[in-house]
């Protein structure tokens, strides 16, 4: 199946719509649409009405013929998924029936050398989701390298941070780094190859492209707009792609429905200063995909499927 099929298969879908178990005249959000995986089940699930975000304008453009196959039922909106309520008031929409966000880059991204995502195949040294701002060339070439080594310790976890970051600094007083291949190969030099096989490459450039976008500032920006959006027993579906995503989710929903470590176990029950939950966690445990997804998309091994319904409470204020 290609990629860049608009019928391609998102990872856990049978599990999110599942989750969001569509209804006749509900409102859905695709908060992440990439290629319309998910927009496409929720349109065919029930007879719904779905508005789909995304920031990159190739997905965009790639979904207007899904927007004529199914219209009226689907609108498409450009933009980041961290302000989907301003999107959505857009278009006159305050309230919805449930949201899924699928976190991280989609396939097609990555697949597209172009895009500077990834390191398999040599490309520019992008990796602009909305293709406007700042690059990772921009990132590479003029961050301070103490930034720039906290950059990679705290969104790709890499422990020779220190390291990767003045074999940067160093190589571009040589020349200036535009190319995804020129620097995996710099990052190779100062990261040593791990037992587990992993590309040394790896974490700096998860690291560089969170960074790039904000993605860790979206993700909570969007959980916070989720809970504006969601009707009582509106539901939230999310998956994530690794552990710093994971953690926000689970803490953000840990903190909404009373379960999290700042609500003290030896407060009385009916304590008046305990903000009534307004999320339900459906999930104790996130949801894996099943063997026989990982088998045919190895993609989809580090996914994690966490969902929470929406209580009639109000919204909370401050917190995660």
């Amino acid at each position: 199946m290609k990629t860049q099929d608009l019928s391609h298969t998102p990872v856990m879908l049978r599990e999110v719509i599942d989750a969001l178990a569509p209804r006749e005249g509900g409102i859905y959000v695709d908060a992440t649409f990439g290629r319309g995986g998910y927009t496409r089940a929720l349109l065919e699930s029930a007879d719904t009405k779905v508005i789909a975000i995304d920031r990159d304008p190739d997905a965009i453009q790639a979904g207007q013929k899904m927007v004529a196959a199914f219209a009226p039922r689907l609108t498409l909106v450009q933009g980041p998924f961290g302000a989907m309520d301003v999107l959505l008031a857009g278009q006159h929409v305050s309230l919805v029936d449930g949201i899924a966000l699928d976190l991280g880059v989609s396939s097609p991204q990555i697949d597209d050398a172009e895009r500077g995502f990834s390191f398999s195949a040599d490309g520019p040294l992008d990796m602009r989701m909305s293709r406007s701002g700042p690059s990772a060339a921009d990132v590479v070439n003029e961050m301070d390298e103490r930034e720039l080594a906290d950059v990679i310790y705290t969104l790709g976890e890499e422990r020779f941070s220190r390291r990767v970051a003045h074999c940067i600094v160093e190589a571009r007083t040589q020349e200036r780094l535009t190319r995804t291949a020129q620097l995996a190969e710099i990052i190779r030099k100062a990261v040593p190859r791990a037992k587990d096989g992993l590309d040394p490459a790896t974490r700096s450039f998860q690291a560089l492209r969170l960074y790039v976008n904000d993605e860790m500032g979206e993700l909570t920006s969007a959980l916070k707009a989720a809970e504006a959006l969601l009707k009582p027993q509106g539901r939230l579906a999310v998956v994530s792609f690794h552990s710093l995503e994971d953690r926000v989710v689970k803490e953000f929903l840990r903190h909404r429905s009373g379960t999290g470590a700042s609500v003290s176990r030896h407060l009385p029950a009916n304590d008046q200063n305990a903000p009534e939950p307004s999320f339900q966690i459906l999930t104790k445990k996130p949801q894996t995909p099943s063997d026989e997804e990982i088998k045919a998309n190895p993609r989809a091994r580090s996914a994690k499927l966490r969902v929470a319904e929406r209580t009639d409470a109000p919204v909370q204020k401050g917190g995660v």
